[in-house]
């Protein structure tokens, strides 16, 4: 078994935390309890507890399976043609709340990284991958290398927000290849240069190699990833939306039945290839009523074969 690497924090720490969650978690034991039997203060216990969960060395699972969110995967599975289909439960107060499917999805990639045959794993970008890749334990995974489908830059050269490939590869311990591009090309002929170059046909053939690829879905209007981002004003995608878009894959937008839609703004991206699920796993993480009509679109597409969501958003869809 391959040592854990914890870099973030000084390994003694995280041993005093591992003792302190074991001691509250485990043995049940208070924090007057647990600060006695490690000799310090109240307060320093209360913090190693914090730490214990703040750094993933305790996680909380469910081991009573929720017969309301199987019977749901299991009726995604049929109608959509799935090859997976997990179904967090929702919080009724917020049905939109990311955490159920965050975890689930890092229970999914952490079944792949365990494997000890060398894996691919590629990642979208957007607010659920990013609180998936959070919710990860830390592992030691040389083995494996991380890849990411779209580039990592704006038009202006600052980093994307929500690009969860370099975190990932910092918390798992293995390698990971960014996409060396902006986001945007200025127009098909930059792309094409852009597209030639070495480090990028790599990046490509990588994504086309995957084991495993996570996207967002990203939804249409004036809320919508792309105009929040900047990369569409809300004109250009009210446009978007008279041509027929129903939602986005790392930037590449298509209609309601996932056909890419013909437009400029999908002849500048730069991105891998919108993947077309075949033989290969490619998981959509989505939660929330907005995430509806562009997940839809994309399951009926057949641009994914796999689905992480919540109670709540598995119920719309089913509608």
């Amino acid at each position: 078994m391959t040592s854990q690497r914890f870099p973030a924090v000084p390994p003694s720490r995280l041993d005093e935390a591992a003792r302190a969650g074991w001691l509250y978690y485990v043995a049940g034991n208070t924090q007057d309890e647990i600060a006695q039997k490690l000799g310090v203060s109240r307060q320093t216990a209360q913090r190693l507890v914090a730490m214990a969960v703040s750094e993933r060395l305790v996680k909380v699972r469910l081991d009573h399976p929720i017969g309301r969110c199987m019977d749901l995967a299991a009726s995604l599975t049929e109608r959509f043609g799935l090859r997976l289909a997990e179904v967090a439960p929702s919080d009724p107060s917020a049905p939109d709340l990311l955490a159920g499917a965050a975890n689930a999805t890092a229970a999914l990639l952490e079944k792949v990284l365990r494997s000890p045959e060398p894996r691919i794993v590629a990642l979208g970008t957007g607010r659920a991958l990013k609180a998936a890749v959070e919710a990860l334990s830390r592992m030691d995974c040389p083995q494996h290398r991380i890849v990411s489908l779209l580039g990592n830059m704006m038009a202006d050269g600052q980093a994307t927000p929500y690009n969860a490939v370099v975190r990932m590869a910092d918390r798992v311990g293995a390698p990971h290849y960014p996409f060396p591009l902006p986001v945007l090309a200025r127009d098909a002929d930059e792309l094409r240069v852009l597209h030639s170059q070495e480090s990028v046909r790599n990046t490509l053939a990588l994504c086309a190699r995957a084991d495993l690829t996570l996207v967002g879905i990203g939804q249409m209007g004036p809320r919508a990833p792309l105009v929040v981002d900047g990369f569409l004003s809300e004109a250009e995608m009210s446009s978007l939306i008279a041509m027929g878009a129903a939602g986005e894959i790392t930037s590449w937008i298509y209609d309601a039945e996932g056909r890419q839609i013909l437009c400029d703004f999908n002849a500048r991206v730069a991105s891998a290839p919108l993947p077309r699920a075949a033989d290969r796993a490619v998981v959509a993480v989505a939660v929330g009523e907005a995430k509806v009509p562009a997940l839809r679109a994309a399951l009926v597409g057949r641009l994914v074969n796999g689905l992480v969501t919540n109670e709540a958003t598995a119920e719309r869809l089913l509608a």
